[in-house]
């Protein structure tokens, strides 16, 4: 398999796992019964894939450039960044594996047996409690049926290894009490089986017949607090990338972690980044320890809430019984942005509490659930302007109300009530001023559809809110996390004046470059490069760790490039993302996560 063909098996992974999701959801009672690992190993499929998409793209000037390491590499650095919960972090592994074993050449039988036995080595390394009876296990089986078929090609052995691993799967229930108990395989193992069973579908033709591996009905039992159960204290899950950092000091990062709390995870993509995982008491604790071992970015901390299990003995103790799920402590979540603000003179040394999401997660007990609910029937609209922009949107899962004309509240109304979905969340994207907005939202709800309008008021923040939407949350939920990270984006514009006029920075003529944070204009220049840079380097000025520019219909040749160009020379470790938006009226936009 070369580059183009580890590409594909990444988007079969993709139909894979987003068909297996609830199934993979419903089976989570490990380490924590949050019902996500099927999300948070879908999501993080979704980065690698999106990674190896740039990277194919970028290659395409030059034939044979996007090879198999190109790809693979891609995918197992976008899998880091983008890890969602314990079972994300395992699958970069399992990439980063491919990765390293593909570095001379293509994908072949006698790879992809170095790969396995590679992600199974990493994912053992990154663990501070290797437990058995999980994806580590089935893991291991599947490299070591690799390594003893004796096929030549590499579709044999594929399938040798996903046969191995499912039949590792049906075994997990005898090695992790917990999994016992509740009737279920191993959540992130499952999904590990649809990982080599899309390796089998892209090189045979066919997807190998697995049952479908349902959670039984299991036989309520009181809430703790019921039978003289004191609740114990609030838990956190919490997750962030690592930069600028090493082996030795990653080696402590991970011991200190493990004083702090369980399910410790400390990975690395192989090149740059590394991805940190706990599940403990002091959210705040564990982020000082990451800041102590390099450059902290997109830091997630979310609560969850359990009681001291009941005493059933010590092949019962690994995880405890949950009592009923609580908001995270806002105490918690301020001391962990406290942290962050004072760990670092430099605003831009380590980001803020733009970075942090707070939340809930809704912990489901393994005794009185049988299966999650299903996903909620919601969908997300977004206002476009500019073919390249509403693309963008559509291909993100959004539907798209677009044009070069205005958008009016009233085309807005009309859009709404034309979407079937029972929950819809609205990017108006700056399209209409507030109180329009307020309208609409009165005017949309009814008995049988409730309409949530979030606060983007460009369309660089509309795509900031819309890569971390998820159907698996809650409405609410989802619509906070959305809003927070429209509202953690800062944008800006640069546009052609187009007449004389008087601005908060003076008066400017017509045709002159004006630079804009917010509505507010802060920049007026002759030329349009020059305010273009002058605005990248005063929005920049308050840190910075992504900058998107979406290019306008009439923005001059060059700018694009000129404008990266500027930021990879004057702001090291900023990355720069250009997207062809064809809006009218912005020349650029600009938005800085």
């Amino acid at each position: 398999m070369d580059g183009t063909a580890l590409l594909r098996w990444g988007r079969a992974c993709l139909q894979g796992l987003e068909h297996r999701r609830e199934e993979i959801n419903a089976l989570n009672v490990f380490p924590i019964p949050d019902a996500d690992t099927g999300t948070n190993l879908l999501a993080t499929m979704r980065a690698a894939v999106a990674a190896a998409e740039v990277a194919v793209f970028a290659a395409s000037a030059e034939p044979g450039a996007a090879s198999a390491h190109t790809v693979a590499a891609a995918m197992a650095q976008g899998a880091t960044i983008g890890a969602r919960g314990n079972s994300g972090i395992i699958l970069s592994q399992v990439l980063r594996g491919i990765a390293d074993a593909v570095r001379g050449g293509s994908l072949t039988a006698d790879t992809l047996r170095a790969a396995l036995a590679g992600a199974s080595a990493l994912v053992r390394a990154g663990l501070s409690v290797p437990i058995e009876g999980t994806i580590l296990t089935v893991l291991d089986c599947a490299s070591a049926c690799a390594a003893a078929c004796s096929e030549v090609s590499l579709a044999g052995v594929a399938l040798a290894a996903a046969d191995g691993a499912a039949k590792a799967l049906g075994d997990t229930p005898s090695q992790l009490g917990v999994l016992r108990d509740a009737g279920v395989v191993d959540a992130g193992a499952r999904g590990l089986v649809v990982l080599l069973d899309s390796l089998v579908s892209v090189t045979r033709g066919e997807v190998p017949a697995r049952p479908e591996y349902a959670r039984r009905s299991a036989v309520a039992v009181p809430p703790a607090s019921e039978i003289g159960v004191e609740p114990a204290e609030p838990r956190y899950e919490v997750m962030y990338l690592l930069a600028d950092t090493d082996e030795p000091r990653v080696a402590t990062l991970r011991a200190r972690l493990g004083e702090l709390g369980d399910s410790v995870v400390v990975v690395g993509d192989g090149d740059r980044f590394w991805s940190a995982h706990v599940h403990c008491a002091d959210a705040g604790a564990a982020v000082e320890a990451g800041i102590a071992a390099g450059t902290l970015s997109r830091i997630r901390i979310e609560g969850f809430a359990f009681s001291e299990h009941l005493d059933h003995g010590p092949e019962h103790s690994e995880i405890p019984r949950q009592d009923h799920a609580r908001p995270a402590d806002a105490a918690q979540i301020d001391a962990a942005r406290s942290t962050i603000a004072a760990a670092s003179d430099s605003p831009r040394a380590v980001p803020g509490s733009a970075d942090v999401v707070a939340g809930n997660l809704v912990a489901r007990d393994v005794a009185t659930t049988a299966t999650p609910e299903v996903p909620a029937d919601r969908r997300v609209l977004a206002v476009a302007s500019g073919e390249g922009a509403a693309t963008l949107f559509e291909d993100a899962g959004a539907v798209v109300l677009g044009g070069d004309e205005p958008v009016t509240a009233r085309a807005l109304l009309a859009a709404i009530r034309r979407m079937p979905n029972r929950e819809v969340l609205v990017l108006p994207n700056g399209a209409l001023p507030a109180h329009e907005l307020v309208a609409v939202g009165v005017a949309a709800r009814d008995a049988h559809r409730d309409v949530l309008l979030l606060p983007s008021a460009s369309m660089v923040q509309g795509l900031a809110a819309l890569a971390v939407h998820d159907r698996g949350r809650i409405a609410v939920d989802d619509a906070f996390t959305m809003s927070e990270a429209a509202a953690t984006t800062r944008w800006g514009s640069l546009r052609a004046a187009t007449q004389r006029a008087l601005t908060m920075v003076g008066t400017c003529a017509r045709g002159d470059g004006l630079g804009l944070v917010g509505h507010d204009v802060v920049v007026i220049d002759r030329d349009m490069r020059t305010a273009g840079l002058t605005l990248l380097d005063r929005m920049l000025a308050f840190g910075g760790e992504l900058v998107t520019l979406l290019m306008g219909a009439t923005v001059p040749d060059g700018l694009g490039d000129e404008l990266a160009t500027h930021i990879a020379r004057d702001f090291p470790g900023v990355e720069v993302i250009v997207y062809p938006g064809g809006q009218r009226g912005d020349l650029v936009q600009i938005g800085v996560e």
